[in-house]
Order: structure tokens, then C-alpha cells, then sequence
């Protein structure tokens, strides 16, 4: 009897001993303190570093080394922190080593607190390790910190990935002066679809399928027109959502966005290549097939990176547009701030906006109206008059935008 009542103790005792455990390393303010934004130079960063390691070019076995900038996977342990442990992560690259950090909230505790990690890891022999580590102030050992990250990946639910990622790295270099990590890799197409399952779940798939099946039959009857207004597929297509959430939502700007654009989601999700398909038919915002895709493009990135990363990308290929010939366009320019506006509502999931598209909407209700605003400028005439995004006669036409979309009922 008695060593039945020393067990029942113990299990008693355990919990306990964890909490005050807990309470002694819980620290008050968090290490990390960061949105999940993703930021646009990370996108632009993401670009180049698959243009240069195109899958499509490789072949199983094929070694190759990428650049990967510090910034890039500092965005990415931030979004892998926020989506899998609800915290937020950091990452830097000092000397010859990369610096981690973890702050992850303990919301059963009785006032939030926050459990801190940072880990130095080293390239030894090429092969990333963890030099040191420690817990808030608490130092740990290197064996308990490898430990403890395997310990934190499979909470994540990310143990093949990381196994097929240890399998194909053969080589790490850390490159403080240029602010890159140095990854010499062996191509191995489980790759491409391991970064697919991080970036897109079951859960999306399911929605993307589902959006995607309500745009061919919105736009299965119009294909003999010369063009449709977008909003009249957007508000029916976001009132068809299965429920009011942010992630049906950008579900359907996603799948509206690759139709607009020409790109099939099958390049990202190789099921997609069985669903229904859209007939092909142009969509147009106040009579622009431009605008409309400016506008789709840019409120499927901000629903799901962000609000920066969208004007950030949106500016970006107006800039382009005024290099190649084809002009810098303020009126895109505009749609690209009203697509983003509108994303921003989609991913909080905004009552005002919900109520909106439960009515017929108009493109009027969308964007404001793009009149008056300059368009059709090649580099030079953007120099002269303009001079950069930074100068005075731009922000006024940019400030002039602004007061448009703010008189808006949708964004005010």
C-alpha cells in the first residue's frame, strides 16, 4: 500500500514540478518581438534564389550550391515560429555562424509568459551544429540543445521534411559579409514537394479546390464574352466561400489571381492538373484588363504575405513596366493599392467586407475611379517628372491615390 501511495505522490508531484520549472525559465518579455508580415525584399529575395535553383531544370542527384540571404531565412523560422508554435523566431548571421532565436508564449500559465531560446549554430566539417544554446538565462549543452530543436520539429509535425532536407545538404557556409548562408545541395525532387506541404496545408488545398471549382462555374456561361467585370466573379466567388475565414479567402483570391495571370496552380500543386478548369476569359477593372490583374495579384499577396510585400511588389513592376518600354502606369499603380487594401481586409477577415459581397458589388466598389492619373511613362519621362518614389511630385500623385481609396466606403 505504501509504495502505491509514494507512486500516486509522484505523479502528483510531476506536474507540478514542471510548472514551477516552467515558471522559473518563462520569462516576462519575449526575445522576439515581431509581426508575421513577410517582408517584400524577402519575395523579391525568394525570386532570385529560384530562378538560380529553378526545379524544373534539375535533375534527381544533380549537386548545386544556392545563396540563400540571411534576411530570406530569417522570414522563413519567423513564419515556421508563428504558424507551427504560435511564437515568433529570428535568425542573423554573425562572423562564420548563424544566430537563432525562439520566443514561444506559454498561454497556460497564469499570465502569459514566454519560453526563450537562442542557439549559435556552427558549420562543423560543413555540417550545421549547434556551438551554444540557452534556455532564457539558463545555459544548455550542446547534445541537450539538438535535443531539444529535434524535440520542437517534431511538435511542429516537421520531421520529414527535416529528414529529407539533412539528406540532400552537404555542405554549409556562413557568409557574414555578404549576408548569405552558403548551402551546397544534392537535388532531390521530395524537396519541392516538402516546401510545398510548409506552404501549403491540407487545409488550403481543400479551399483552393473548392474556389477553384465555383470561379469555371462563374465563368463557364461568359466565354463568349469580350470581358466580364471583376467584380462581378469576386464578390460571388468570396460569398460562395464554405465558411467565413481569412484562409477560404485567400483561397479564392489565390485561384483568381493565376487565372487573371495566366499561371495554373498545377506549377505549385501537381492535383490541381485533375480539377475543373476556368474557361479562359478576361476579367477587367473600370474597362482595364491590366488593372484587374494589378488589383487580383496584388490582394492575393498581401491575403497571404502581407500588406508591405504587396505595395512593395506592386511598385516594383510598375518600375519595371517604365524600364522595358511598356510605361509606368499610375492608374496600376492605384489598383495595385485598392487589390491590396482589400487582401488586407480578406486576411482579417473583416465584418465590413463580409457584409459587402452579400450584395451585388460594382468595380466602382472595388477601386476608385483611375482617371486622371498619369500612365504610359517610359523611364525617362518618369525621371524627369518624377525624379523617384521618394520625391515630392510623386507622393503628391501617391498622397492622391490615398485620398481616393480613403473615401471609399469599403477601406475607409
Amino acid at each position: 500500500m505504501r509504495g502505491w501511495l509514494l507512486l500516486l505522490l509522484l505523479l502528483l508531484l510531476l506536474p507540478l514540478a514542471a510548472l514551477a520549472s516552467l515558471l522559473v525559465i518563462a520569462e516576462r518579455q519575449p526575445l522576439v518581438s515581431r509581426s508575421e508580415t513577410i517582408a517584400p525584399s524577402s519575395i523579391a529575395d525568394a525570386r532570385r534564389v529560384l530562378a538560380s535553383n529553378d526545379p524544373s531544370r534539375l535533375r534527381r542527384g544533380d549537386e548545386r550550391t544556392a545563396l540563400l540571404p540571411a534576411r530570406l531565412i530569417d522570414t522563413a523560422i519567423n513564419h515556421f515560429a508563428s504558424r507551427s508554435l504560435g511564437g515568433r523566431g529570428a535568425f542573423v548571421v554573425v562572423g562564420d555562424c548563424g544566430e537563432l532565436r525562439l520566443s514561444v508564449p506559454l498561454h497556460a500559465l497564469p499570465e502569459t509568459r514566454y519560453l526563450n531560446l537562442s542557439a549559435v549554430i556552427a558549420a562543423a566539417d560543413g555540417r550545421p551544429r549547434i556551438a551554444t544554446a540557452s534556455l532564457a538565462a539558463l545555459p544548455l549543452p550542446a547534445w541537450l540543445a539538438e535535443l531539444i530543436t529535434a524535440a520542437v520539429i517534431r511538435a511542429a509535425g516537421m520531421t520529414e521534411q527535416w529528414q529529407v532536407a539533412e539528406r540532400a545538404i552537404r555542405r554549409v557556409d556562413f557568409d557574414a559579409t555578404a549576408g548569405n548562408v552558403v548551402v551546397r545541395y544534392v537535388w532531390q525532387p521530395e524537396l519541392l514537394e516538402q516546401a510545398r506541404s510548409l506552404a501549403i496545408t491540407p487545409a488550403d488545398t481543400a479551399h483552393l479546390r473548392a474556389a477553384q471549382t465555383a470561379l469555371a462555374g462563374l465563368l463557364d456561361h461568359r466565354s463568349g464574352a469580350a470581358s466580364v467585370p471583376l467584380a462581378q466573379v469576386l464578390a460571388p466567388l468570396l460569398r460562395g466561400c464554405s465558411e467565413r475565414s481569412p484562409r477560404c479567402g485567400r483561397a479564392a483570391l489565390l485561384v483568381l489571381a493565376g487565372h487573371v495571370s495566366g499561371n495554373s496552380l498545377s506549377q505549385v500543386l501537381p492535383e490541381a492538373r485533375s480539377w475543373t478548369r476556368p474557361r479562359r476569359v478576361k476579367l477587367s477593372l473600370h474597362g482595364r484588363h491590366d488593372s484587374a490583374q494589378h488589383f487580383v495579384v496584388s490582394a492575393a499577396l498581401a491575403a497571404w504575405a502581407g500588406e508591405p510585400a504587396a505595395d512593395a511588389v506592386g511598385l516594383d513592376k510598375e518600375m519595371r513596366d517604365a524600364r522595358s518600354g511598356s510605361g509606368f502606369s499610375f492608374a496600376d499603380l492605384a489598383a495595385d493599392r485598392a487589390g491590396t487594401r482589400f487582401g488586407e481586409l480578406v486576411a482579417d477577415g473583416s465584418p465590413r467586407l463580409q457584409a459587402a459581397v452579400q450584395r451585388p458589388l460594382s468595380d466602382g466598389d472595388l477601386a476608385p475611379s483611375l482617371a486622371g492619373l498619369p500612365e504610359g511613362l517610359s523611364a525617362a519621362e518618369f525621371e524627369r517628372r518624377f525624379a523617384a518614389p521618394e520625391s515630392a511630385s510623386y507622393r503628391q500623385v501617391a498622397a492622391e491615390i490615398e485620398r481616393r481609396l480613403t473615401a471609399m466606403p469599403l477601406y475607409r
